[in-house]
């Protein structure tokens, strides 16, 4: 199904102009039937013609809202899918005053549909509001005020947090928000069933599918791109990438409904709670030993400085024991986790 934009339809001022000259038609010709027929009375002659125009004013009356049913009235970004008795016969795109057959009927079967998402969040309140000023305090089903206009504009649809198993096999929690518009009216109203709960379903299941391919932290030997080759990707680490990456896929699963996606971001990442303090420990262990690692290296290094100065100084000569012994009480002094205790040595090693 393919989109067919009707441009020639926006008369509706025009219309409604026509529509309203020809009720006040049908009043006065109501009204000179009844004149007619109180003129026949009166002096006593044929009332054939008084009786018909009193059946054609009724009549005109009774039947002259059909025309009105035909306005359809557009704001900015809205469209509205119409068809005439099953047949799809295009769709309001600009805003605008527009008529249309009477008898046309507006297709949007995600009208009642309402998703954590932009211009959902609070429709249902304002739906309820005008049901029950409209039935005196009766409750009636807020969803049967359910405009059929279709939104063009940019919504965001915030699903709820899935946990799933990155590829090591951990359960992390995670979130995403994707932006997402109406491109093609046709396809999103008779491709699908419902296009805002198939996008909402194909968000899940391609969010799914990318973050099994990736550990949530940097880990060795695992390929996240599928060349074959090991390296650095990550949940926490290449966020842009997995989110451009589901980004793709969404709009891929969502080409047929005529949904564009603009967007997708990571709005929470998270270890599952089961697993989050065993995971914290293992990164503060982590730190230590590479914090650990960078103070013996530089000790290390600091030790070597001193023993060359000294043999470039030549302030003193040191044997290999005296080297030793100097090595062991700098790295103490530099790599223990106190203050070193000074001690003044007046005698000798041997």
């Amino acid at each position: 199904m393919k989109e067919k934009v009707l441009t020639g339809n926006k008369n509706g001022m025009t219309m409604l102009l026509v529509c309203i000259l020809q009720y006040l038609l049908g009043v006065a010709v109501l009204v000179f039937g009844i004149t007619r027929m109180v003129r026949a009375e009166a002096a006593g002659g044929p009332w054939g013609m008084a009786v018909f125009f009193l059946i054609l004013g009724i009549l005109w009356i009774i039947l002259g809202w059909i025309p009105f049913l035909g306005l359809r009235v557009l704001g900015p970004q809205e469209a509205l899918v119409v068809t005439l008795f099953g047949k799809y016969t295009g769709t309001l795109r600009d805003a605008g005053f527009y008529y249309v057959h009477p008898f046309s009927t507006s297709v949007n079967p995600a009208a009642k549909t309402k998703l954590r998402q932009s211009g959902d969040v609070d429709g249902g309140e304002q739906h309820k509001g005008l049901s029950m000023v409209l039935t005196g305090g009766a409750q009636l089903d807020a969803a049967q005020f359910a405009s059929k206009k279709i939104s063009l504009k940019v919504m965001t649809l915030n699903n709820a947090r899935q946990k799933i198993n990155d590829v090591l096999g951990n359960p992390v929690e995670i979130g995403i928000a994707v932006m997402w518009r109406v491109a093609d009216t046709a396809k999103a109203v008779f491709n699908v069933d419902n296009y805002k709960e198939y996008l909402s379903l194909q968000c899940d299941s391609a969010l799914r599918d990318i973050v099994r391919l990736y550990p949530y932290d940097v880990s060795q030997g695992v390929d996240t791109t599928g060349d074959g080759v090991a390296d650095d990707g990550s949940l926490r680490g290449s966020s842009v990438v997995v989110a451009q990456r589901i980004k793709d896929q969404i709009q891929e699963k969502v080409e047929e409904a005529g949904l564009e996606i603009i967007n997708a971001r990571i709005t929470y990442l998270a270890y599952a709670p089961e697993i989050a303090a065993a995971m914290l420990q293992r990164q503060q262990a982590a730190a230590v030993v590479d914090a650990r690692k960078l103070i013996v290296d530089g000790a290390v290094g600091m030790v070597e400085m001193a023993l060359e100065r000294l043999n470039e100084t030549q302030i003193v000569n040191l044997d290999e024991e005296r080297k030793a012994a100097m090595v062991s009480n700098h790295l103490v002094v530099l790599c223990g986790n106190s203050e070193a205790q000074p001690i003044v040595n007046a005698g000798s090693l041997y």
